[in-house]
């Protein structure tokens, strides 16, 4: 049997272990007037297993009751089990929507205004391209190494949300494959890049297999950048609004996370975030030390 808040699903069984009670018959008796295995009419009569047009007939023989019947039975069966599931995501679902970001999400453009929380709940699994939202715990779905200002529920909710529009803006972007030797290699020619948005670092990064991209901040950022793999490439999202210093770090944290191997690897560690910090810090430390002559804005 399933069930949720307004449906209950309940197996043809129910009817069949009705028939044999007032029949007086047991169910290996049954089984065998049935020409099946006890195991398989116990699973039947508890709703384990699917009852098909051919156990229909054979019940019709047995039972002298309608093949058509039990099929129909079945079919509000199946039926009242996808509501009940449904239902019963929705409402689970409703409840993580509403640790997300919504209202700042629809002001940025990336999802439509909602109404309603079911509204917002089938906009944002269409945003994130899920059926259910509990999936993004699902590192598969979700594997983000970031810079960070916070670690709360809504921070999560909103890197999933912040990351999840850098790949979509990042889809029409065309780049290598990931070639971390490849980047090790380019970190002195991309270091000597000062304007973050200009073409020469897209294509510097894109040959190596990072697509490079700006996102919007929200209201009260929560990370100044985002680094996940799609498919054979990364994807590094910058904050649109971050200083040239906050810039300048997360792009190095990138890297390093790249460099150090850490991409694509389950469960990224404390460890591995302090390593993509001092990495990032010591290469900012030392481009600021290298430009004693720059005004103050770019580094400081």
């Amino acid at each position: 049997m399933a069930k949720s808040r307004t449906h209950i699903a309940v197996p043809p069984g129910a009817e069949i272990r009705e028939q044999l009670y007032n029949l007086g018959m047991s169910q290996k008796e049954f089984a065998v007037r049935m020409s099946m295995s006890e195991k398989h009419i116990s699973k039947l009569i508890n709703g384990d297993v699917q009852l098909t047009p051919d156990v229909a007939m054979r019940l019709e023989m047995v039972l002298n009751v309608p093949a058509s019947y039990w099929n129909s039975l079945e079919a509000r069966y199946r039926e009242k089990i996808v509501k009940a599931e449904a239902e019963a995501a929705m409402d689970a679902d409703a409840r993580l929507a509403e640790r997300f970001p919504y209202d700042e999400m629809a002001r940025l453009g990336w999802v439509p205004e909602a109404a309603s929380t079911v509204e917002k709940v089938v906009n944002l699994r269409k945003y994130f391209g899920v059926v259910e939202l509990g999936l993004l715990e699902n590192e598969q779905i979700m594997r983000i190494a970031c810079v960070r200002q916070a670690h709360t529920v809504m921070s999560d909710n909103a890197l999933r949300a912040w990351a999840q529009e850098a790949r979509i803006l990042a889809r029409g972007t065309e780049t290598a494959s990931l070639n971390p030797a490849g980047l090790a290699a380019a970190v002195p020619e991309i270091r000597a890049i000062d304007d973050f948005h200009s073409e020469d670092l897209k294509k510097l990064l894109g040959k190596n297999g990072v697509a490079l991209v700006f996102v919007p901040e929200f209201e009260h950022p929560y990370a100044y950048g985002a680094l996940f793999l799609d498919g054979s490439r990364a994807v590094l999202g910058l904050s649109e609004n971050a200083s040239d210093l906050e810039l300048r770090h997360s792009l190095n944290h990138a890297l390093a996370h790249i460099v150090l191997g850490h991409v694509g690897r389950p469960g990224l560690t404390e460890a591995d975030e302090a390593a993509a910090d001092s990495w990032a810090d010591r290469e900012t430390a030392d481009l600021k030390a290298a430009r004693p002559q720059k005004e103050k804005g770019a580094l400081s």
